[in-house]
């Protein structure tokens, strides 16, 4: 081995080594860090000189520890966090350590051919057209960008307005609805975008949108518009109604998209598949595979079944590039970034590794831990579920909004677990999400337990 090769050796063994350890301490350490930002040893100026690379690691594993949080662990239930499979996190290492510019098909065949399989797959389990295109990004908002960019780019050109050549100045007035209950993700990607807020359209208990409503307010529309649509609401994890709603789009010439960020997998479940009845028929969709799918972090995708209006989005082709101008699109032909990571390595492991079956397994295994969750905690006095328990969210009160304030403070506190708070309805809630893979029913168990006790500690 090469002395500029054999440098990698040590610090390999001690990342290992400390990785170890730390997915070792996940079933009995608190959730929550130890430590704040301001108690954290990173504050110092930078040395003044070289440092050995395997005395670094142990240096930022040693230092970093009590400021970590157990995201990954079974007992975690923030936000919706996915934790990551054993074959991701495991594919991820080589994303890095093979470190290729996953962007050109001609560079970087192996990688370019690995996530074309993996976007393959993911079409095919969720019943989507195939021929779809599908880009990696970094998470689900920039999943949103890409869809929503391709929605404008074929919108304006059905106006007869060339985006690329003559921008939005001048352009005809594109609208955007959404629903009022919709992720801030697409609030975002509209800004980016440029098309400004959207025209908020009303939804029932649960944060679906009303059909009717819809109708109502693109009643009126006959130029360029485009429909945002919600698999999985943040608190109820409702589904809007697919199939009415995209009808109505499409009606009037409107681009409809999905944002799925951890509900478009119920599309891959024959049980759950119900609830996005007529998914199939958008335009766009996205989703964040680190949440429901569990692979790392930085993996979102893009879904487009229309190939030419995500191309002609982020398409570019210069002289240096070499490019199959007969070929499948490149990579960076279907997301913002010219230069990135392979991230779509991790979700070909993930999928390869558990099958049809075993992803079916994994989105109906979240979906019985949040009802398990729903039930023993409903069962507990003065405790109220707020939602219909249609995914992977429980929204729990506690009577008034102080007292359910106050049990979710305790309850972070006491660190056995850690559920979110939130408001929804004009109420304070404890946000429940089941994301992890490796939650189990001794996890629910405990969590049950867990606010149980904060309960009564609250109550005194």
């Amino acid at each position: 081995m090469s002395a500029r090769s054999d440098a990698y050796r040590n610090p390999l063994e001690r990342a290992q080594v400390h990785s170890e350890e730390w997915l070792a301490s996940l079933s009995s350490r608190s959730v929550g860090p130890r430590e704040s930002i301001d108690d954290l040893a990173f504050s110092g100026p930078i040395p003044e000189g070289p440092t050995d690379a395997a005395a670094v690691i142990d240096e930022l594993a040693r230092l970093a520890e009590p400021g970590l949080m157990a995201m990954p662990s079974g007992r975690f239930f923030g936000w919706v966090i996915g934790g990551t499979l054993p074959a991701g996190m495991a594919a991820d290492w080589l994303v890095t350590a093979w470190d290729q510019n996953g962007a050109m098909r001609y560079a970087t065949p192996a990688t370019a051919a690995i996530e074309e399989a993996a976007g393959r797959w993911v079409v095919d389990l969720l019943g989507l057209p195939a021929g779809c295109d599908v880009g990696f990004t970094t998470g689900g908002t920039m999943a949103n960008f890409v869809g929503l960019a391709a929605g404008r780019q074929e919108v304006l050109r059905r106006a007869g307005w060339d985006l690329n050549s003559n921008g939005l100045n001048g352009a005809p007035r594109l609208r955007v609805f959404a629903g009022r209950e919709r992720h801030a993700s697409v609030d975002l990607a509209l800004r980016y975008l440029g098309l400004g807020a959207a025209e908020l359209i009303d939804v029932d208990s649960e944060g679906r949108i009303i059909p009717g409503a819809l109708a109502e307010a693109m009643r009126d529309v006959s130029g360029p518009a485009i429909l945002c649509l919600q698999a999985g609401n943040l608190h109820s994890g409702a589904f809007d109604p697919m199939r009415e709603t995209i009808a109505i789009a499409h009606e009037h010439g409107a681009w409809a998209h999905v944002d799925g960020a951890f509900g478009l997998w119920a599309a891959a479940s024959p049980r759950l598949r119900e609830h996005v009845d007529g998914l199939d028929a958008a335009d766009s969709w996205a989703t964040d595979a680190h949440k429901t799918l569990n692979v790392p972090y930085d993996c979102g995708l893009a879904i487009v079944a229309n190939p030419d209006a995500v191309r002609s989005a982020f398409g570019v082709h210069t002289s240096y590039l070499i490019q199959d101008e007969q070929g499948p699109a490149d990579p960076f032909e279907k997301v913002p970034e010219m230069s990135r990571r392979a991230r779509g390595l991790p979700v070909w492991a993930v999928l390869r590794s558990l099958g049809r079956a075993g992803t079916v397994a994994l989105v109906d295994g979240l979906v019985a831990n949040a009802k398990a969750l729903s039930a023993g905690l409903s069962a507990l006095p003065g405790v109220e579920v707020q939602n219909e328990v249609v995914f992977t969210q429980v929204c729990l009160t506690f009577g008034d909004d102080e007292t359910t304030r106050l049990v979710t403070t305790q309850l972070i506190a006491d660190g056995v677990v850690w559920m979110s708070g939130s408001r929804w309805r004009d109420r304070d809630v404890l946000r429940i999400s089941v994301s992890n893979w490796s939650t189990d029913a001794d996890d629910v168990a405990l969590a049950i337990a867990a606010v149980a006790s904060a309960l009564a500690k609250v109550r005194g």
